[in-house]
């Protein structure tokens, strides 16, 4: 699958490559970006990513959509363009989450871009916000060691439109050309599967006595007529007036006299 990941990313989608201190994931991002390489224009964002000089390159209060959307549209682009971003985790240490996942849908829904290729430090931040980024993407590859120093692991999880889960285990290694050889397969890779969905426990399921209603229970109830629940006949038979029907009328007398000034002047206080 990673392979096949390297292939098809030029036509779309959103990858993550997720690394750690254990095992870097920067030689596989070169890979991907060796893959995909038609024309590279390089954006210096490391030299002085808080724009402390006059004259900073790239900063990362200019990651924004109309920013990256400004920079590609100013240099001569190929029909696809992907977006290596090395690395998201930087931006992450200087912009709120939810922002950075806005921005990133936005420049998906853009259309300038194709792809985003990123590469994210899982260790640098709570799971929570890993999760949230990682929810975006149509594939994460989560590199870790080997059990042995030539090569590491790729756990690949790849996610479709309708909402199809892949996950697959491989061994890899990059060489020097940046070339990805796979070297074994795990065994449990390759098994698609629909997204879980969270179990929720049923309160009813252990009782001494039925909740539910039967079909022939469900009918009854529902031709059942409720008393405080007034029928059209009922109720056009109160709201309207009949014949020789009974009236209230009331005279106010002396001691009814009621002083809009002083309304307790009938107490003795």
């Amino acid at each position: 699958m990673l392979l096949d990941i390297m292939q098809v990313t030029e036509g779309g989608g959103f990858v993550i490559i997720q690394d750690s201190v254990d095992c870097c994931g920067r030689q596989l991002l070169k890979s991907f970006m060796n893959a995909a390489l038609k024309r590279l224009y390089f954006h210096d964002g490391f030299t002085d990513p808080l724009g402390w000089t006059e004259c900073p390159a790239l900063t990362v209060h200019q990651f924004t959509p109309q920013q990256i959307s400004a920079r590609i549209g100013h240099s001569e682009q190929p029909k696809s363009v992907m977006l290596v971003i090395d690395s998201l985790s930087w931006v992450l240490r200087h912009h709120p989450a939810t922002v950075v996942c806005q921005r990133l849908q936005e420049l998906r829904r853009g259309g300038a871009l194709k792809s985003i290729l990123a590469l994210l430090h899982s260790d640098m931040h709570q799971q929570g916000i890993v999760g949230s980024v990682c929810h975006l993407a149509t594939a994460v590859i989560s590199v870790s060691p080997g059990t042995s120093v030539k090569h590491a692991v790729a756990k690949t999880t790849r996610r479709t439109k309708s909402g199809r889960v892949t996950r697959e285990e491989e061994y890899f290694t990059v060489s020097e050309d940046l070339t990805v050889t796979i070297e074994a397969q795990s065994m449990h890779s390759g098994k698609a599967q629909a997204e879980p969905e969270e179990f929720e426990a049923d309160p009813a399921a252990n009782l001494t006595f039925n909740l539910r209603l039967s079909e022939v229970e469900r009918e009854a109830k529902e031709k059942l007529s409720l008393p405080f629940v007034f029928s059209q006949e009922k109720k056009s038979a109160l709201l309207h007036h009949r014949p020789g029907a009974g009236r209230i009328l009331y005279e106010p007398d002396a001691n009814d006299d009621f002083d809009q000034e002083d309304p307790d002047d009938d107490l003795n206080v």
